[in-house]
């Protein structure tokens, strides 16, 4: 893997291979995360698949899961119902604030401007939304859409989950689910906007930008 350097010494660079069962990620990162408030090993940075799955955050309502074709699983993340599955890579960041500042906000806000700018490097254009979470793109019919999603959990000031892009899963999938509580709007992929993006060119692009997000969340109270 190209561009590790980026990274500072403090956080540990993981890239699983194959697809990884949700409820396993969910028990590494419960461990990492008293782990890293013990001072017992150091921040981590881990870049995943998932075999299909649909997760439900805090905010999750009842009737947002609309057809559980595939395994549900309470998250404990904030948010709602999201989709994971072959074709969108995952990224977990848990990272000390209690070491960079103390700011979730300024954390949730540089983790999206990483996506961002990563989406850009690959050619796809993509912005915040207001009152809408996530990441958004205008797909090939004009319309906004979702390419890729934001939830994250702080417990002790260490940081638990990330983001998701969608590079190429079966966009069919997430029909079974009201994506982050919101109907209006449809979901794309880096495949579906003619951009297709292979896992690996994915992380060396958002590798090259790590040390940038990382450097972001020593500025306390940045400004949205």
């Amino acid at each position: 893997m190209q561009m590790v350097d980026s990274l500072p010494d403090s956080v540990e660079l993981r890239v699983s291979e194959g697809q990884v069962p949700y409820r396993e990620a969910l028990a590494e990162m419960d461990a990492r995360n008293s782990a890293i408030q013990a001072g017992e090993q150091r921040e981590l940075l881990w870049l995943l698949e998932h075999p299909p799955v649909y997760t439900a955050g805090t905010s999750a309502g009842q009737g947002e899961l609309l057809d559980p074709r595939f395994e549900v699983v309470e998250a404990g993340r904030g948010g709602r119902y999201t989709y994971h599955g072959p074709g969108q890579r995952v990224g977990y960041v848990l990272a000390n604030l209690a070491a960079r500042g103390r700011d979730v906000r300024n954390f949730v806000h540089a983790l999206e401007g990483w996506v961002i700018a990563t989406l850009g490097d690959l050619g796809v254009e993509s912005w915040r939304a207001d009152e809408r979470i996530g990441i958004w793109t205008c797909d090939v019919d004009g319309k906004e859409a979702k390419i890729g999603a934001i939830g994250v959990r702080v417990r002790r000031w260490v940081t638990m989950h990330g983001f998701s892009v969608n590079l190429s899963p079966d966009l069919s999938h997430f029909a079974g689910i009201v994506p982050c509580g919101i109907a209006e709007y449809g979901v794309t992929s880096l495949e579906k906007l003619g951009k297709p993006v292979a896992p690996k060119v994915w992380d060396e692009a958002l590798l090259a930008r790590a040390g940038e997000f990382f450097a972001a969340l020593d500025k306390v109270g940045a400004k949205p």
